[in-house]
């Protein structure tokens, strides 16, 4: 997911009640659901860099146990170097045990939203370099920052004007809530919307399906861009709830799913650039362009990309790249 909803919610969670625990409680849970991103220094290295190394050791089970400890660790020893230099009296302590909690709790909301998306997450690194996907959020979904947004803001609203009976928290715990419904909503849409595509797509097309992905969209959750494998063939389709057939055919496009045996080909997928995107890939077809009497291999992921102009998900590799 994006950083503005990971930091929401980490915010969410702060307004529900848990910065209350401590002092520098609400710091806490926004660095901590965001703290996974270091990894974005991969891109230092290049995209393909980035792709081979992104969610992978600060997302997994490693980076859960390892970075909070971290982390309070560093706000402990600024908190005692500050009240050291400084001749004013500072506010009240943190509690290092509630720091290490919310460290854990505001850490555990971002693999976990990640994993919710087509990107992935690599939970079991360094043991296992296998992808989690749950095709369930698109990457920037407008609605979860919508209701947590409002939640965070409604909770410090209501704190500031201190009215009598009411409970800032509630808001906050209300647009957890929503948030966790909707995401159980879209787990459920989404895997019956592959299961209809599947049906679908089997009917019109000879062969079994092998595997299938049904990928979220920007703003509208009825609608899905799907992807299944049948046999040597991928194909992609657009998907609607409220259409019959849900798969219009005219949206139908086929690709190979087979590395093909050219000298380029195998040397595209054979650099470093190609290992490493091919390491991402979920569904890799290769275009070849022998124009000019020179060999260029698009390989994209149809996860992302149909064509290999798109912006993202296509690496474009020449002979000896």
């Amino acid at each position: 997911m994006d950083n503005l909803c990971h930091t929401l919610a980490g915010a969410a969670l702060a307004e529900s009640g848990l910065a209350r625990r401590t002092a520098m409680g609400y710091a806490t849970l926004l660095i901590a659901a965001n703290l996974p991103d270091i990894d974005v220094l991969a891109y230092l290295h290049g995209p393909e860099a980035a792709l081979y190394w992104r969610r992978g050791w600060t997302h997994g089970v490693v980076a859960l146990v390892v970075l909070p400890l971290l982390l309070a660790l560093v706000l402990l020893l600024l908190e005692t170097l500050s009240r050291k230099l400084s001749s004013a009296v500072l506010p009240s302590r943190m509690r290092p045990g509630q720091i290490l909690l919310l460290a854990y709790a505001g850490m555990l909301t971002h693999p976990l939203l990640d994993s919710l998306n087509t990107y992935g997450v690599h939970w079991l690194l360094p043991w296992n370099r296998a992808w989690t996907y749950g095709d369930a959020l698109f990457i920037v979904d407008p609605w979860i920052i919508l209701v947590l947004g409002l939640g965070v803001w409604a909770s410090r609203s209501q704190r500031r004007s201190r009215q009598r009976n009411v409970t800032p928290e509630r808001p906050a715990r209300l647009a957890l809530a929503v948030t966790l419904a909707y995401i159980v909503a879209m787990l459920g849409s989404g895997r019956a919307a592959g299961q209809a595509a599947a049906r679908e797509l089997q009917a019109r097309y000879p062969g079994a399906v092998q595997r299938v992905m049904a990928s979220p969209v920007f703003l509208n959750p009825l609608r899905r861009d799907v992807v299944v494998q049948q046999g040597d063939e991928y194909r992609t389709a657009r998907f609607d709830w409220l259409h019959q057939p849900h798969v219009a055919a005219a949206s139908v496009q086929t690709f190979s799913a087979i590395q093909p045996s050219e000298p380029a080909v195998t040397q595209a997928a054979a650099s470093l650039r190609g290992r490493q995107f091919l390491s991402w890939a979920r569904f890799p077809t290769f275009i070849v362009d022998s124009s000019g009497g020179s060999h260029t291999v698009h390989i994209m992921d149809l996860r992302y990309a149909t064509t290999p102009d798109a912006r993202f998900g296509v690496v474009t590799l020449g002979a000896g790249r």
